[in-house]
């Protein structure tokens, strides 16, 4: 695993601090270099390890930005960075965590208040001293007081797309540990929540001192935490990491256990219960002979009926293993004990990506670089879906009717060459009262729309959602609250009704893969499709390496039970021109 995003953090908050400082363009310079350096394909490291020159290969990164790259690599530090911090001795990160908040607004707010964490910023808005400040006022202060305690909820919560890479590294790595005869993930990871708390890592093993020192020794821990026998945590790009150690007879119920959720355990462990069965993270025993004070007296009481593998647990109470993103207790239980689990979508069931971007809105690369890359990821299609002009777009990023005209032309002509089919499309923006911000001639010439809410993005949207759902011309409703994981909430949505409404009008509903959005997510898509609805899994890509997000998006569709057939793009290109034009 290559520490790119480890880089490209430092990048970001330099950035937020320079911004704080009231500098001006080199916050966007830094930015732009920290995106580029994440996305990067390879190893940052290794370019840093080759000098300053080597990194002309990332877009953005200039000399400046360079060195400190190299530095970062050399020392561990940047000095520059560390002399900002101490200059703006903040905890910049979790006070622009709030909505309305930037890093201007956090280095105001630390010079005329002395804010330098949450809660000093909670103190100051209670007690109406924000309002005070010069270009601040009543309402902003509410509004700050009023998301405070979100933020605080989110800090606590990592990505997934940011904690499943270090999970899947350490697994990697403990893998070729000769000590170990299993090794999973567990907790919410492995069940793919959109953000979770720690990395849970299990493994089965006879010695568990040896997983223990190779666990501590893992190349990518910044920290270590707490070391034990069976138990050990570290912390790794700012994601804590827990590893527990069990003897390989007890790895499958383990492994059942700390998956979780708690919600399902629970359920499945009354179910044991009824059938005069015990189970825990030791096994399952039959305890139906021994009186319930012997039983509970010893967590290993009773005949051991399975465990060795998670397959045994279900199958002793007449059960299939429930896959992993299922278990939420949202009634999984009567569909294993009724024989009646979905057939879940694969990563591999999608075939194609709807909603993309180029370098003509605010993408990275020209039309055909981006259909070539959605070829070689292995995609039967792509959907060119700039971002059109409207309500939430700002800094020249949206293309007006007559631009979008123009770029159709092109999109035609690359798509005459193309090895993949190429859908050209347009994202619209809906605004307030559910209008699309595209005309409706242009509209008919396209093939795929998608229209999403990029502005307005608190309180009840169902109703404007609802309106461009009913629109002729869309195809898609994208990312539909507009949340933005532990930064915005988004807006509140009857899902069934929306998903009633996309039903009747042939209208696609997308989980949209992106990690810091995952809209919909798995209660969401469970009730949309319960309505009848058609979901769309698309990356919201800005540059080929976004393609592979997918895999975000399935998850999080499998965590909603979805199936294959459930998912507009799972169908062939033919399939997929059939319901756009139906």
């Amino acid at each position: 695993m290559s520490r790119n995003a480890e880089i490209a953090s430092r990048l970001e908050e330099f950035a937020d601090l320079l911004e704080a400082k009231g500098v001006e363009y080199k916050p966007r310079a830094y930015r732009r270099a920290a995106e580029n350096v994440r996305e990067y394909p390879g190893a940052i490291e290794t370019l840093a390890a080759e000098g300053e020159d080597a990194l002309d290969d990332i877009e953005g990164v200039g000399d400046a930005i360079a060195s400190k790259v190299v530095e970062y690599f050399e020392t561990g530090e940047i000095e520059e960075l560390n002399d900002l911090r101490d200059e703006y001795p903040m905890d910049i990160a979790a006070i622009t965590s709030v909505e309305g908040v930037g890093p201007k607004t956090a280095g105001t707010l630390y010079e005329e208040l002395d804010v330098r964490t949450l809660d000093d910023l909670e103190t100051v808005a209670e007690a109406g001293e924000i309002q005070e400040v010069s270009g601040f006022g009543a309402k902003t202060e509410q509004n700050i007081l009023d998301n405070i305690e979100f933020a605080r909820q989110t800090q606590e919560r990592q990505l997934l797309g940011t904690a499943r890479p270090y999970g899947e590294s350490v697994v990697h790595f403990l893998e070729d540990v000769p000590a170990v005869d299993d090794v999973a993930l567990g907790g919410s990871l492995r069940r793919w929540k959109a953000t979770i708390g720690d990395v849970d890592v299990l493994v089965g093993s006879e010695d568990g001192e040896a997983v223990v020192e190779a666990f501590t020794d893992w190349p990518e821990a910044d920290s270590l935490i707490e070391a034990g026998e069976t138990k050990a945590s570290v912390r790794a790009g700012g994601v804590r990491v827990d590893l527990r150690v069990v003897v390989p007879v007890e790895f499958g119920s383990a492994l059942q256990y700390f998956t979780g959720s708690k919600e399902h355990n629970v359920a499945v462990r009354n179910i044991a219960i009824d059938a005069g069965l015990k189970m825990n993270e030791y096994g399952m025993f039959d305890v139906s002979d021994l009186d319930r004070d012997e039983a509970e007296a010893d967590q290993r009481a009773g005949e051991r009926v399975a465990g060795d593998t998670e397959e045994s647990m279900y199958d002793a109470l007449d059960m299939p293993l429930i896959p992993p993103e299922m278990r939420e207790n949202r009634g999984e239980i009567q569909a294993a004990v009724d024989g009646d689990l979905p057939d879940l979508i694969e990563e591999g069931d999608v075939r194609g990506d709807l909603h993309t971007h180029t370098e003509w809105s605010d993408g990275a690369n020209t039309i055909a670089d981006h259909v070539q890359a959605a070829a070689d990821f292995g995609h039967d299609y792509v959907g060119i879906t700039d971002h059109a002009t409207g309500p939430g777009m700002v800094g020249g990023v949206g293309l007006d009717d007559e631009e979008l005209r123009e770029q159709l032309s092109e999109i035609r002509a690359v798509a005459d060459d193309a090895a993949i089919d190429v859908f050209a499309g347009v994202e619209a923006n809906i605004d307030a009262d559910g209008n699309v911000s595209v005309g409706d001639d242009l509209l008919a010439d396209l093939d795929c729309v998608v229209a999403s809410p990029h502005s307005g993005l608190d309180g009840d949207g169902t109703e404007r959602l609802v309106a461009a759902a009913e629109h002729p011309a869309v195809d898609i409703i994208g990312h539909p609250s507009g949340r933005m994981l532990n930064q915005r909430a988004g807006l509140d949505v009857d899902v069934e009704r929306l998903a009633t409404a996309a039903a009747d009008h042939g209208t696609a509903l997308e989980i949209n893969a992106n990690p810091s959005r995952l809209d919909l997510w798995g209660g969401a898509v469970k009730t949309a499709i319960e309505a009848g609805a058609t979901i769309a899994i698309d990356t919201d890509a800005h540059s080929p390496p976004e393609f592979a997000n997918v895999r975000y998006g399935v998850h999080t569709a499998r965590r909603g039970w979805a199936e294959a057939a459930d998912v507009l793009n799972a169908r062939d290109a033919d399939g997929v021109r059939e319901f756009l034009h139906d």
